[in-house]
């Protein structure tokens, strides 16, 4: 595909009915999002074997479908009543005390006046907002548990490999087709994809599985699920033909389960995410041309991936740590940074004023720095 016609590409949130998005134009993609207890979560990676050759999607989903809900958004309509304004997915990862635990999209809930979660078996019930993040688009909600008879378990999403099958389940086009299940495989296990949320701040991107299974408006929130019957993302938007009749097929993006349970663990325990940052501006090493990494960077020929640092923020971490206009970040704590993704995830699995150790490039000379991460990216 020629790079230009990526303008006619619009990436959405999958979610089943409007209300009320905008468009934003962000490098070569229109992005566009349509608006529709302190016990910790694990990954359980270590406590599960390799997935049985002989596992089928008929097991995978028999093991996880009563964990699927539908979760509903309402806007007010008058003093006393609500009017359903769109419907998008869920699941349910956790029952601890007098409450069961229901992680789904932000998109799915923002703007929400109420919000209802229709089970397995039809019920409706009301949930209330535990926490949201923009960032990676998730939301905690909890419900009455003494109708929730399964949760469902995390997988690693560390471990899943490109080929491998898995299933989408979920409400395409609302309840009325609650707990629909399409088939897929793993397209990619980290791709950055830009987008802006409600707020409209830019955080750079987000890291997410890529999928062929079929999501369709209304998925969002819901698991994408390995053959062991263990969620390894939640799914939250897909690459659609805008009218220009670009068409695309089969590329629907999910949040990797790891991501998952860090963020919804922070969100039940203080209700919202707190990141820090290093105070820098940048581009990708990949997106510099090589006459310009030879002439402004002057780095070593032999150096192919990292981020290079375009500004700095006034007396942020990077600036005071010394970092200036393009050295090249090339690792944290020793490990790799090839690219954006790379440094996020590693970022952010820190804490506010932890302190790590930059790997760069200033032009060919390779340095280390220490840096307290005291600048706090806001959400």
């Amino acid at each position: 595909m020629a790079q230009q016609s990526l303008t006619k590409i619009i990436l959405t949130g999958a979610i089943a009915g409007v209300l009320g998005g905008g468009v934003v134009l962000y490098g070569e993609h229109s992005i566009e999002n349509i608006q529709t207890t302190k016990q910790k979560v694990s990954t359980k990676a270590d406590k599960t074997t390799a997935i049985p050759e002989n596992a089928t999607a008929t097991t995978a989903y028999g093991k996880i479908s009563d964990a699927v809900v539908s979760v509903l958004n309402f806007s007010k309509s008058g003093a006393n009543s609500f009017q359903e304004s769109s419907e998008g997915s869920g699941v349910i990862y956790k029952k601890a005390g007098d409450a069961a635990y229901v992680v789904t999209n932000n998109h799915v809930i923002n703007g929400a006046d109420q919000i209802q979660v229709m089970l397995h078996d039809g019920k409706k019930v009301v949930a209330t907002l535990v926490g949201k993040d923009a960032m990676t688009d998730l939301a905690v909600l909890k419900i009455d548990p003494k109708n929730v008879t399964t949760t469902a378990e995390f997988g690693d999403s560390n471990k899943i490999q490109v080929g491998q099958k898995v299933l989408a389940i979920g409400s395409p086009l609302g309840s009325e087709y609650a707990s629909s299940v399409t088939q897929g495989i793993i397209s990619a296990k980290k791709r950055l994809v830009e987008s802006t949320p409600e707020n409209g701040q830019n955080y750079g991107g987000s890291t997410v599985i890529q999928t062929d299974a079929a999501i369709n408006p209304g998925n969002s929130g819901g698991p994408l699920v390995n053959f062991q019957g263990q969620v390894v993302g939640i799914n939250s938007m897909k690459l659609s033909s805008s009218s220009s009749g670009t068409s695309v097929e089969g590329m629907g993006f999910a949040i990797p389960s790891d991501q998952v349970v860090d963020i919804v663990n922070k969100l039940v325990k203080d209700g919202k995410v707190t990141r820090p940052a290093i105070g820098i501006g940048l581009v990708e090493l990949s997106e510099v041309t090589v006459d310009d990494q030879k002439k402004l960077l002057k780095t070593p020929e032999f150096l192919t991936g990292g981020v290079v640092v375009m500004s700095t923020t006034p007396n942020g971490p990077a600036n005071k740590a010394g970092l200036k206009k393009y050295d090249v970040i090339t690792a944290i704590d020793g490990k790799t940074v090839n690219g954006q993704a790379d440094l996020r995830e590693e970022l952010y699995k820190h804490n506010l004023n932890d302190t790590v150790t930059i790997t760069y490039y200033h032009q060919e000379s390779k340095k280390t720095v220490k840096v307290k991460l005291t600048q706090k990216l806001e959400n």
